[in-house]
């Protein structure tokens, strides 16, 4: 099967390889899919540069943990009914805790646990479903995991990017009023897009006291944050009485402190997000809000750019830079 991989970390460019691998077969309990596109996150990149991690846990790696496909054979266990399906993938790799699986969806084919698969909905393309895995996952968690959010003020930092346009839109559908925060005019633009009410520019000096104004100095019950480490001091001081920060990245800073008694002093939360091992509750409750929303056709995949998989070190470099507004996939 054509595939990519890497068998060292490093730049794109320098470890990332076009090439021929054999094609795997499904053991029980797992499905084989032909995969037609896989997304590309943060979260991918990393590994493959070796951030915080330089040692391989696998002597070869596909990379990517999402993507969207057909069910095209199924282990013995499982019911042939499946086949035909065409779904969305997560976790194809694992979370960071243990090593994780080594063949992620940058491939023709990959196996995976039937459990880690959901059925694209109908009206959702499958460059489309190659984005849901780790941003609509991790969103969905971040703005509900503290409860329900109705006639609620959250704060989006970084609403621009994917996972918090994922969030605007979420929270804004479901019954929140949603103040984003973004840094050029243009992911402004795609966060008002996305059903914010309110949009700041977070390199605007006087950004603190703008969402305060919008607030009416009350601040905010909850803010979805994509800079823990960096933003914690500012988010403090937004946040309202026994508000909620719930962080699910702090590349900046990846060993963030934080002034404890400032933030005990107001009953503050943190909730810390990751995507890779949700409570199965959350999973079902995510797919179902999804398809609740696709059905109404309010919900959106903002693609910025569409690869084949021979393009992958110039895909990775786009996502490394951020300079594409919305999801980068591979065309398998």
């Amino acid at each position: 099967m054509k595939s990519a991989y890497y068998t060292e970390t490093g730049t794109a460019r320098d470890v990332l390889i076009n090439g021929e691998l054999e094609t795997p077969k499904p053991s029980a309990n797992e499905v084989l899919i032909s995969v037609k596109a896989s997304g590309i996150n943060p979260s991918d990149v990393k590994r493959r540069a070796g951030w915080q991690n330089k040692n391989l846990p696998f002597p070869l790696i596909i990379p990517h943990s999402d993507g969207a496909g057909q069910i095209v054979q199924v282990g013995s266990n499982l019911s042939t009914d499946l086949i035909g399906n065409s779904v969305w993938i997560w976790n194809a790799q694992g979370g960071y805790a243990g090593p994780g699986r080594a063949f992620g969806t940058a491939a023709e084919f990959i196996t995976v646990p039937v459990t880690q698969v959901s059925k694209l909905p109908d009206n959702v393309t499958f460059e489309e479903g190659a984005c849901l895995g780790v941003p609509l996952r991790t969103s969905h968690r971040a703005v509900f995991a503290d409860g329900p959010i109705d006639n609620k003020l959250i704060l989006v930092q970084g609403a621009g990017g994917v996972v918090g346009n994922f969030a605007v839109q979420l929270a804004s559908q479901f019954g929140a009023t949603v103040i984003a925060t973004a840094g050029s005019k243009e992911r402004m633009s795609h966060a008002l897009d996305a059903g914010a009410h309110h949009v700041v520019n977070r390199h605007d000096l006087s950004f603190k006291k703008e969402i305060m104004d919008i607030t009416k100095g009350l601040g905010v019950d909850r803010i979805i944050e994509i800079e823990f480490g960096g933003n914690i001091e500012t988010d403090i001081d937004l946040l309202k009485p026994n508000g909620i920060i719930a962080a699910y990245s702090s590349t900046t800073v990846p060993n963030p402190t934080f002034p404890y008694y400032k933030l005990a002093a107001k009953g503050g939360q943190i909730n810390l997000i990751q995507s890779f091992n949700l409570p199965l509750e959350a999973e079902q409750q995510c797919q179902r809000d999804l398809q609740e929303l696709c059905e109404a056709g309010k919900f959106k995949v903002s693609i910025g750019k569409v690869l084949p998989i021979s393009e992958i070190s110039s895909a990775h470099e786009m996502v490394e830079a951020k300079t594409i507004i919305g999801n980068v996939v591979l065309k398998i």
